[in-house]
């Protein structure tokens, strides 16, 4: 039986040899969403369709998008003329080592981490922090039409179609951006291409579906951090559910997480025809207007409020920073995306505006430069207040937001503002050893905003370190996040004004990330602006893709590439088209 065993051990040993051999050469891939510890996939049977999800609170009545006449809303672009052969030929020099920058992390991405959410730009490994749902792809699909990558364009169509929306690994996701960046990126990609792919209405409607979920609270209030498994599950549940099974809005909710989604809510009813989107975030506005002069600063909210009692005068902190941003921002976009047909976003931001200009501060600088910047105000429970001179690359969008809305509204004095701010920035920029804006930092502020003169010794005296560049005294945050605030004021008072200057600028900017944040594979977050060639955080957020890159690519365009009469970019950079009726 020699004979006949001999060849069955051959056999076992070339499998074997096989097995090893696989393991070696394809080695396990890692669990998919890496970086979420202890997270379970909702259970297959739970799988469904969002739109087919039974309310708990269903509204009794529905707001419809508003109907009549398109108000008269003048012209925000510049009347660009004619450029000369040398200006242009410049100008697309310029475009085309943005794309390069553009294509080069857009190859890393696809070739290490496709359809995962973001790929690490020092080791090319693949993480998901926003669901699993490949945030790079759906973030930057509307850039590759812009930049004219047409076949990646359409790979990236193709593929997201098979991304599920009725599951994650994640415990809860954030509804804000998930909103921004998911709901905002279909559509902005389904609007710059004309309609022509339209499957990405279809998937909006998957992702908006889902959002509304988490809008079904008792007051209609959304969800901030939302744990859709929960809502999942509370479809297998029997009428008379436990209170214990309620979906509540929260209560220590940021400002900017509840107040931010109207832009990307109204575009998917005005594309379906659907006015449950457009009546969700209706409501929260509606409760904005409320408490809007009843908070502690009349005419701003705090940075946190209530959304579950509806309170907005538990906190004194306001800003135009992280945490609150958008909510301002949203405003005047809102408006012009309804076509003037809602005077109520309108008022919102001119009612707000009278009292956030006071954040405003000068700050003192060597050479007196006519410069603002945005700071926070602490409102105290005695009724004092204080201007807090700290500053935040997250409020460089303020310049724009004002400029715009100054276009808009008629609102010229307004222009110069604008024009004060977004210098501010740029100086902040320019001061820095790399070139490079810090995440946040103090000054010290002129007790006038005309101006004032230069105390060396006093900054001496209040700088921290002797590494502190002049006009500053602290820098509380010196990491650079490739974040697009900067270049998106920037390039919006370029397309408001005309004013080249502005492209020099956003040259010298983008020379500067993309000297210092390159890796052999993409481009990387950095620790400390303050030091040039500062340790890399390997982190590349997907609004790497889908705004700062984009905004310099656009800078650098043709003016009618995403005209700013025919689109609103939402605060992810996503252009939704306006509506010309």
């Amino acid at each position: 039986m020699a004979f006949k065993r001999q060849p069955i051990l051959a056999l076992l040993i070339v499998g074997c040899v096989l097995f090893i051999l696989h393991k070696c050469i394809f080695p396990p891939l890692p669990p998919p969403f890496e970086n979420e510890d202890h997270a379970q996939a909702v259970p297959s049977q739970q799988h469904f369709s969002w739109n087919k999800m039974i309310m708990q609170y269903p509204p009794t009545s529905t707001i419809s998008l508003p109907k009549g006449s398109h108000a008269f809303i003048p012209k925000v672009q510049y009347n660009f003329g004619q450029e000369g052969r040398r200006e242009k030929n410049e100008r697309k020099g310029r475009q085309d080592a943005v794309a390069k920058s553009f294509q080069r992390s857009w190859e890393t991405y696809q070739r290490y981490a496709w359809l995962k959410d973001e790929v690490n730009p020092v080791s090319g490994e693949s993480k998901n922090a926003f669901g699993g749902w490949a945030a790079t792809a759906v973030d930057g699909l509307d850039t590759l039409w812009i930049m004219n990558m047409k076949r990646e364009f359409e790979e990236t169509v193709d593929a997201l179609k098979t991304i599920d929306f009725s599951t994650t690994r994640q415990t809860k996701i954030s509804v804000f951006e998930t909103t921004i960046r998911f709901l905002g990126g279909l559509l902005g990609a389904y609007d710059v291409s004309e309609g022509q792919y339209p499957a990405l209405l279809e998937k909006a409607v998957e992702v908006g579906d889902m959002l509304y979920a988490a809008f079904d609270t008792p007051n209609r209030m959304p969800v901030a951090h939302w744990d859709l498994k929960f809502k999942a599950r509370l479809q297998t549940k029997t009428e008379g559910q436990e209170s214990e099974n309620q979906q509540m809005a929260s209560l220590t909710t940021p400002l900017a997480d509840l107040g931010s989604l109207t832009l990307e809510f109204t575009r998917l009813s005005q594309l379906t025809n659907d006015p449950k989107y457009f009546d969700a975030v209706q409501r929260v506005t509606d409760e904005l207007e409320k408490a809007q002069n009843k908070t502690r600063l009349p005419g701003m909210w705090p940075t946190i409020v209530d959304a579950e009692r509806l309170i907005f005068d538990l906190g004194g902190t306001f800003t135009l920073g992280g945490m609150s941003d958008s909510v301002y921002e949203y405003f005047p976009k809102q408006y012009i995306l309804l076509g003037g047909r809602k005077q109520q976003y309108r008022d919102l931001y001119e009612n707000s505006f009278q009292t956030f200009k006071n954040l405003f501060y000068r700050p003192m600088t060597p050479t007196n430069q006519d410069i603002l910047l945005p700071g926070d105000i602490k409102v105290y429970r005695t009724g004092s207040s204080s201007l807090v001179p700290k500053s935040q690359h997250l409020s460089c969008f303020t310049g724009g937001m004002v400029g715009l809305a100054a276009k808009a509204f008629d609102r010229q004095n307004d222009m110069e503002t604008a024009r004060r701010l977004v210098d501010g920035c740029i100086w902040a920029y320019e001061s820095m050893p790399s070139g490079i804006m810090p995440e946040k930092f103090e000054n010290l502020p002129c007790t006038d905003v005309s101006g004032c003169e230069w105390n060396q010794e006093e900054w001496e005296t209040k700088r921290i370190n002797e590494a502190i560049p002049p006009g500053f005294v602290k820098v509380d945050d010196g990491r650079y996040l490739l974040r697009p605030e900067a270049i998106e004021s920037v390039f919006v008072l370029y397309r408001l004004t005309g004013d080249k200057m502005y492209q020099d600028k956003a040259w010298n900017m983008f020379l500067a990330i993309e000297e210092q944040t390159k890796t052999n594979l993409a481009y990387s977050a950095i620790a400390d602006v303050t030091r040039p060639m500062s340790e890399k955080l390997a982190n590349m957020e997907s609004f790497w893709f889908a705004e700062t890159l984009k905004y310099f690519y656009l800078i650098f365009s043709e003016p009618d590439l995403v005209s700013l009469d025919e689109f609103v970019l939402n605060t992810e950079a996503h252009p939704f088209r306006r509506s010309q009726q």
